[in-house]
């Protein structure tokens, strides 16, 4: 029997090494395309992919920077935190799990609220970020919402949200699901006093979020293959045992369908929510 030896390595180790001395953080691969990214490419691209246009999900820092003047703002409400009257405890208590999103992600709720401007037309903005116990909609994110529609009537200014939500906040129960009526509620002051609400709903918009204010705007936009649904497609489909068609539950679904009334590029977004506030509102061409 013959032996035969290797001439040289399968693979080149001085690539390894090389891609083992880079910072942490400094590539990321597309979940869709498969691309890999160098980081800042993606922040310059407004975190969209720039092979196949995937929208990277972004917190509130990310979309204030993207959408207000100089990502100037002025952030109201910023101390409340959730309460525990209830009591709750699932695989550990809630004032823990809450403590621990605050220490993860430095943010004392799932929803911040700011006033800046758009294109010079102020606005009262508010954002949920996922990274915080899944953007749950809870008391404080119900008083968050209420508090910006009473900033917006008392200066007469558009109103816009961002949405980005698992739904109802289980630890709350009965008084996550009171936030629906309370936000739906405001939204009608906000409607008497004929200022416009814009939502702007991205991936994913689930849950009593979708199922209340999410898609009571007077318009609203979605960003590109978001997931805008109030349960999601596996339990639509265990539920009804049927096969959903494709895009199922996606932006682009939801606007051939009538739910969605534009889905807009972030790119693109914050030119044209100036340019459907100045439609919507008696503002200066």
């Amino acid at each position: 029997m013959a032996w035969f030896a290797r001439s040289k390595e399968n693979i080149d180790r001085s690539a390894i090494k090389a891609t083992d001395t880079m910072p942490d953080g400094m590539w990321v691969k597309c979940p869709d395309c498969k691309e890999i990214l160098y980081k800042k490419q993606l922040e310059d691209n407004l975190f969209t992919c720039p092979k196949c246009d995937k929208h990277f999900r972004i917190g509130s820092d990310e979309y204030f920077l993207i959408l207000l003047d100089d990502g100037v703002f002025v952030e109201h409400a910023a101390t409340l935190i959730p309460d525990d009257p209830l009591g709750f405890v699932d695989t550990k208590p809630y004032p823990t799990r809450v403590a621990d999103a605050i220490r993860k992600t430095d943010l004392k709720e799932s929803m911040r609220l700011v006033t800046g401007s758009i294109e010079q037309i102020p606005v009262v903005l508010g954002a949920m970020d996922f990274d915080f116990i899944g953007g749950s909609m809870g008391s404080v994110v119900g008083e968050k919402f209420a508090r910006g529609i009473d900033i917006a009537i008392a200066t007469q200014t558009p109103y816009i949200m961002i949405s980005s939500s698992g739904g109802a906040r289980m630890q709350e129960a009965a008084l996550s699901l009171m936030q629906m009526a309370k936000t739906s509620a405001k939204l009608a002051q906000l409607a008497n006093a004929r200022l416009p609400y814009i939502s702007i709903l991205t991936d994913p918009t689930t849950g009593g979020v979708t199922a209340s204010f999410a898609m009571l705007g007077d318009v609203n936009i979605a960003e590109p293959k978001a997931l805008i649904a109030f349960a999601g497609p596996r339990v639509v489909e265990q539920t009804i045992r049927k096969k959903l068609p494709p895009g199922f539950q996606r932006a682009e679904f939801l606007l051939e369908h009538g739910f969605a009334d534009m889905v807009v590029h972030r790119k693109e977004m914050k030119q044209t929510v100036a340019k459907v506030l100045r439609q919507l509102h008696t503002l200066p061409l």
